[in-house]
């Protein structure tokens, strides 16, 4: 085997794995299909160059050799094809995107203009491009060159200042990192095409490093978040924020969703009489519990405090039938709990479960400081459903007026009960409240 043509075949078999391992990374994520489908005609681009195109060439070159340039424009469309979905997970911030979209698509179509113009000159391409950059001493460029250097040219410099145009918009840490790769990896891989064959290996190495570097980042830094915000919000959430990165999932939002407050009664003489370790095992215990409940509603825990539990049904991820969601999980909540309560109370000392549920419009956002972020809640609900909360006796369920409002007739005649109009601290007038039916 020809020595130069090993690096090539490294650098292919590079770029080949890759594509395979981002896409078996998340499959799923159609950023991550179009990266596969970058790198992976990078792959099939060194290997038909330096395997395929010298046997073709050898007996002269025929009128559909330009064929061979197709893995060269579909790396082109496919890398900007991943730039655009990029800067579509990015939240816009109130700026204007729709100009810097527009240049990804003409990149996009200077690099099918640049396949097109090797599908009818593919000998102009062969001996004018492919391998010119570098000239020999008293050596002249033909104008063959520019003819196909100038579309992929200026196709790599749109691309590469609407990457840094989304750098404008503070995108999240992650996003940033993979960004800023691809703008300084894109022009190495592409000198690649246009140096000789002994020399295109190390650039184009060097580019996909840097793409690489960027890349792994993004996914080691998504992956963390992911396995962090797993543990504290329910299942849908930690996905958005995996894949659409912390600020997007977590940015300030006004919308209606219903909250779940629970707490056990009679904790605090409990805890004063009931050794730490085994306060805390209970504590575990009755978080598993309330957790388990929240994630199989598609609840997020927004608080944890000693016995007090308050969990957002609507945000980060929107549910139409938030309400419904909030009752069945207030059931859970109240059954399962109730379970471990008869097992940890004694004939001295018992607990009690109460659970309040109200629904109305919250704004959610993301508040602190630089060193410690919490996701809050602010709005009326919120506070209607530690007061029901706190009034709620023991195995009781109180619910407020909007969330029997928004349930099914239904679900309003079997479940829910009148109950009294409750004078709650903070409001001046009574608030009618319903009891949830028991099991």
């Amino acid at each position: 085997m020809n020595p130069v043509i090993v690096p090539h075949i490294i650098t292919a078999l590079l770029a080949l794995g890759m594509a395979i391992a981002f896409l078996a990374a998340d499959r799923r994520s159609p950023t991550s299909r179009a990266l596969a489908l970058f790198l992976g005609t990078v792959g099939i681009a060194i290997a038909v160059g330096t395997l395929l195109a010298p046997r073709v060439y050898a007996g002269g070159i025929p009128a559909w050799g330009g064929l061979l340039a197709l893995p060269e424009t579909f790396a082109f469309v496919f890398a900007y094809e991943w730039l655009l979905r990029v800067r579509r997970t990015v939240p816009a911030q109130n700026l204007n995107t729709q100009g810097p979209d527009r240049l990804i698509r003409i990149a996009q179509g200077l690099a099918i203009l640049y396949g097109l113009l090797s599908l009818a000159l593919p000998e102009q391409r062969a001996a004018h491009f492919s391998g010119e950059l570098l000239l020999e001493a008293g050596e002249r460029r033909q104008w063959w060159f520019y003819l196909f250097a100038v579309p992929l040219g200026l196709s790599l410099l749109l691309s590469s200042f609407s990457g840094l145009l989304l750098l404008k918009r503070r995108p999240d840490k992650a996003e940033g990192l993979r960004v800023v790769a691809f703008v300084l990896g894109g022009p190495f891989m592409a000198s690649g095409m246009v140096l000789p064959q002994e020399l295109s290996p190390i650039p184009t190495t060097i580019g996909m490093l840097i793409f690489l570097y960027g890349a792994v980042q993004y996914h080691v830094i998504q992956g963390r978040r992911a396995q962090f915000m797993s543990r504290f919000l329910a299942p849908q959430v930690a996905e958005l924020v995996h894949r659409r990165g912390l600020k997007a999932a977590t940015q300030e939002n006004s919308l209606e969703l219903s909250v779940v407050c629970c707490d056990l009664r009679g904790f605090t003489a409990f805890s004063k009489s009931t050794p730490p370790q085994k306060v805390i095992q209970i504590l575990r215990q009755y978080y598993d519990v309330v957790g388990a409940a929240a994630a199989r509603f598609g609840g997020t825990i927004k608080d944890q405090a000693g016995d007090g539990v308050l969990i957002l049904v609507g945000a980060p991820v929107a549910f139409p039938d938030h309400a419904r969601r909030a009752l069945d999980m207030a059931k859970t909540i109240r059954a399962d709990t109730m379970v471990l309560i008869a097992r940890w109370s004694d004939a001295e000392l018992r607990l009690g479960v109460g659970v309040g549920v109200a629904s109305g419009f919250v704004t959610v956002g993301v508040i602190g400081a630089a060193s410690r972020l919490e996701y809050t809640a602010v709005g009326p609900a919120v506070n209607l459903a530690s007061r029901m909360c706190s009034e709620a006796e023991h195995a009781e369920v109180l619910v407020d007026q909007r969330t029997n409002e928004l349930l099914d007739s239904l679900a309003r005649e079997r479940e829910l009960r009148p109950g009294e109009a409750l004078r709650l601290k903070g409001y001046e007038q009574p608030v009618p409240s319903y009891v949830l039916a028991a099991a």
